[in-house]
């Protein structure tokens, strides 16, 4: 993807990969969920999982796979909130920049 991914955007797109598995999932999946939609390393994903966690927008356990603790995390009720605004507010940017990138406003130009 050409365009550049702000830190607010991948909270976003994050969490609401997490929100679809209602027992939550671990980092490895969450890696390759959000690169199905542009590239990001797990030193990147990593930290906004904790600042996430942090803000309490997600809780985390551990589950022996193999022998090996697994963490997951799983969205909060807070986190839910936090992803209900950041859909709405996605809604009216990416309609706007639409119009303008996509020149669909109608103004016959």
């Amino acid at each position: 993807m050409v365009f550049n991914t702000g830190s607010t955007l991948l909270e976003a797109i994050v969490m609401s990969v997490v929100s679809k598995e209602p027992d939550g999932t671990y980092g490895y999946k969450i890696t390759q969920d959000v690169r199905q939609i542009f590239e990001v390393s797990e030193t990147t994903l990593y930290p906004v999982l904790r600042r996430l966690r942090k803000k309490k927008y997600f809780e985390t356990y551990d589950k022996a796979i193999d022998g090996r603790n697994r963490r997951y995390y799983r969205i909060t009720e807070k986190g839910m909130e936090k992803l209900e605004m950041y859909r709405e507010e996605w809604q009216n940017y990416s309609s706007e920049v639409s119009k303008i990138l996509l020149k669909g406003d109608g103004d016959g130009e």
